[in-house]
Formats: structure tokens, sequence, C-alpha cells
């Protein structure tokens, strides 16, 4: 396949929380394959296209990028491939009507959703590529290019025999013809959750599109990214960074995005041959899954003050259909841990554990559980209560090593400690980082302990990446704050909602 790429970036780089009814429910499926764990409510034909479709694109990003194939980062992600709009509503509420996928990088489990139509392979791919940045690629990138990155493979097409790259994203090529632009400064100095009007916003991602597409189609112009990203990276201002990389003002260089726009993009298409084709395993998921999936993920996402009773009651009400189904009862406890009663949670989770005492989430609730008490204990009852949060978590690391979730909670049990930070305990954050380097939570408590070892230059390049995040809001003001106090070689403050 001809490259439109080269290998530079590898270098540089309310709720409506009702119990769904009868009629509407049908029995999830569940697939794995060597990269991806996707659910679905629909067709298992369509499902294990859909598995296919997003190995072969994660192969297209590796090839592109110049990743090697044996790189599996942060392992499996999960994706819920939802058949109605309405069930994006369930797992996050208040996204807007027009969110047709959405990817989660949560504490509790890094997982994406997207709407299973096949017009929405868009939708997917461009989840996917967020994750695919963040996992393999974590860097101090601007706003814009987290997004157009991600719009610009969104429009990759993959058919039984060849594969498109560079593809107009008919959506973005229509706006920017008929509608109104953004400035160039507003483009490249601002987050997009900094633009709050809905056109402003569509011509933010359409003109992302449109920058990434012009970089991305010529070598030379490749090589200016590198260089653009790396000066933004060492913290130089990405309006500045821009004309100097590319020799363009920034009058010149919209003018010459317009013309771009106008000619005709250039794209690549190849032959599907040396891709992969994974061997796919379905299995049927317990009758449980049909009313408790959904809420299960708006338990790790939707903790808004507003629907915490809504939340609780909604899985109370599921859960007792199915009393001795040990999902049901680990969606439950997790329920009342965090949206209800914890001193129940505390209990079902005890009990749980004691059950099935290699579920790693129950020992990892649990365990979560202890710590939240111990912080408001005395100092003899704290000190046994962590302890009994570390037994569980270590147990939970002998069963899988390779779940970002116990390091993070084993790094937070530590902190504040005596004699913290260790090398143990740097080691144990850097584990953590090295799984999920997209959760700011984790990079807040590696930059932290960093810190603390007066290891103030490795601290602030854990740190960049949150201080940049387009979508990041308290936690990139958080980071900038930490980066502030690094550089001038100060030790780090806490920050009480760092898990985001």
């Amino acid at each position: 396949m001809r490259s439109i790429l080269t290998a530079c970036l590898g270098a540089v780089f309310g709720i409506a929380l009702m119990v769904m009814p009868d009629a509407a429910k049908a029995r999830w499926l569940r697939a794995e394959s060597p990269r991806f764990i996707v659910y679905t409510d629909g067709d298992e034909r369509v499902l294990r296209d859909y598995v296919r479709q997003l190995e072969v694109f994660d192969w297209v990003l590796r090839s592109q990028t110049g990743l090697t194939s044996n790189d599996d980062g942060g392992g499996k992600l999960s994706i819920y491939l939802l058949g109605r709009r309405d069930d994006i509503d369930i797992v996050r509420p208040g996204l807007g009507s027009n969110v047709a996928g959405v990817y989660f990088p949560a504490t509790e489990g890094i997982f994406a959703v997207s709407l299973r139509e096949r017009r929405q392979t868009t939708v997917l791919f461009h989840e996917y590529a967020h994750h695919f940045m963040h996992q393999h690629f974590a860097g101090a990138y601007p706003g814009w290019y987290v997004e157009g990155f991600a719009e610009f493979f969104s429009t990759v097409d993959i058919s039984a025999r060849n594969i498109t790259i560079g593809e107009h994203h008919r959506d973005r090529a229509g706006w920017l013809m008929s509608a109104n632009w953004i400035s160039m400064e507003a483009l490249l100095g601002s987050r997009q959750s900094e633009i709050n009007h809905p056109d402003e916003r569509a011509a933010y991602y359409s003109m992302a599109w449109l920058l990434a597409h012009w970089f991305h189609s010529d070598p030379v112009r490749n090589r200016q990214l590198g260089a653009y990203l790396a000066a933004v990276a060492a913290g130089q201002d990405s309006v500045t960074a821009i004309q100097e990389a590319t020799g363009l003002s920034l009058a010149t260089l919209e003018r010459t995005l317009r013309s771009y726009l106008r000619g005709g993009l250039p794209y690549a298409s190849g032959s599907v041959e040396g891709a992969p084709a994974p061997q796919v395993e379905v299995t049927t998921l317990p009758a449980s899954a049909d009313d408790l999936l959904l809420l299960s993920l708006h338990l790790r996402v939707g903790r808004s003050e507003d629907d915490r009773d809504a939340s609780a009651s909604a899985v109370r009400q599921a859960a007792a259909r199915h009393p001795t189904d040990p999902f049901a009862r680990l969606t439950l406890a997790h329920a009342e841990l965090h949206f209800g009663d914890p001193a129940t949670g505390v209990r079902l989770l005890e009990a749980l554990v004691a059950d099935y005492p290699t579920d790693t989430e129950a020992l990892q609730y649990l365990a979560l559980a202890y710590y939240e008490a111990a912080e408001d204990a005395e100092r003899s009852a704290r000190i046994n209560l962590l302890n009994q949060s570390n037994a569980l978590l270590a147990q939970a690391l002998e069963i899988d090593p390779d779940d970002y979730r116990t390091y993070l909670y084993l790094g937070r049990n530590r902190e504040g400690t005596p004699g913290y930070p260790s090398q143990n305990d740097l080691a144990i954050w850097g584990a953590a980082y090295d799984l999920a380097p997209q959760l700011s939570g984790i990079r807040f408590g590696l930059g932290r302990a960093l810190m603390l070892s007066s290891r103030f230059d490795e601290a602030i390049v854990v740190l960049s990446p949150v201080a940049n995040n387009p979508h990041g809001r308290d936690a990139s003001i958080y980071a900038q704050r930490l980066i502030e106090l690094a550089r001038a070689r100060q030790p780090p403050v806490p920050y009480e909602e760092d898990d985001t």
C-alpha cells in the first residue's frame, strides 16, 4: 500500500435510567479478537464483521505510524455497539442528540461506545483513533491535532479487497464549503471544550480534519508537522510554532487550506493483502447483561450528583431479577458503594469475594472501599484498612498482572504514607502508566511521585499531555499548576478530584 504518512508520528508524536422493557431486550453477545473485546445486542454476523474491520483498522494505524505489530500497549479495548441512540444516554446522559459514539478513558474501565449502524463506522474509527493515539503515542499534542488525527483516520474505508486512506470527509468538507470558518488563532490555540457555539464547534472539527489532511498528504509537510508537534510538546506557543514549521503566516496558511479543499483532496488506496484475518470467539452473555450491562457502564462514568439516587434505584430494580447472578451482584455492589449505601456495598462485595475469590473487579472494588474508609479513620484503623486493601490488590495482581486499575489503586494506597515514594512506589506508578497512559489520574500519581523524588523534568514530561488535553478542563488546569511547581523545583499540591 502506498502510504501518505511517514513514520515520523512514531518519533514525535437527569439520565434516562429506566430498565428497558422486555420488548426492547435482546441477548448480548461478546466477541473477542487479538486486540478487541466487542459487545452488541445485535446480529452475530454484523458483530464479526465489525471486529474484522477494527482489527484491519488497527493494522492500518500501525502501518501508517510505524508502530510494531507486536506492541499491545494496554491490552484489548472494550467496545460496545449499541442499537439505539437512547442507549448512549443510559451510559452517559447529557451528551447531546448528535453524539453517535464516545471514547471513555475512565479510571474504572477504558472503553468506547458507538451506534452499530453501518454509516457509523467513521464514528467508531474516530473513537478508536483517540484510543490508539493516547495509548501508543502519549504526548503533549495541541487540541486541534488530537481531533484532526481522529477525523483524518475516521474515513478509512475497508472493503473485502481494498483499503483507502484520506477519503473526503463529506460532513466536514461540506461544512467548510458552505459555512463560516473560525480564525486560525482560535483553531490552533483553543481546546475543543473551550468552544461552546455549535457552529463554531463544527468549524473547529472540520478545520482540524482539513489541516491534518493537508499535513499528512505530503512527505515534506509531514516532516513540518513533526517539527511543529515537537515544538508544541517542548512548550512553544502553537500559533508561533506552526508558522515557524511551515514558513507560512496564518493568513497564508488559511488561504492555502481553502485552495487545498477546492482542488480535490489526495488519497491512497491499496490491497488488503497482508491485513490480519483474526480469529473471533463469540459467546452469549447471561440474561443479567440484558438488564444491567449498560447500567454497569454508567456506574463507571456517570457520577453526577443529580442522578445518584436514580442510578442506585435503577440498578437495584434490575439486579433484583437476578439475585444469584455474579455480574448482577457485582453491579449492585458497585452501585451501592458509589451511588447508594457504601456500607451495604462493602457487605455485598465481601460476600462476593468469598464466593468468587478470583473475580478481580470484586477484589478491586472492595480494596477501593477499604481505601475510602481509611481516609476518615483514626490512625490505627486507617493502617488496618490500608493493609486489607493492599492484600486484596496483591491478590488481584496475582490473578491478572496486566490490569492498570490494580497498580493505580496500589499507588494511591501508598500516597502520604511514611517513606513515600520508594523505588517500588515509582515502579508501581510506572506500571500503571505503561498500561494506561491516557488516564490523567495515573499521570497525576506518577507526576507527583516523581516531583517528590526531585525528578522534576521527568514529571513535566508525564504531566504535559494532560495540560494540553482538549477535553481536560479541570484536570488540565491542575496539570498546568503541577508543571509550574515542577519548573520551580517545588513539591506538588494535592488534587482532590483526580479520578478523571
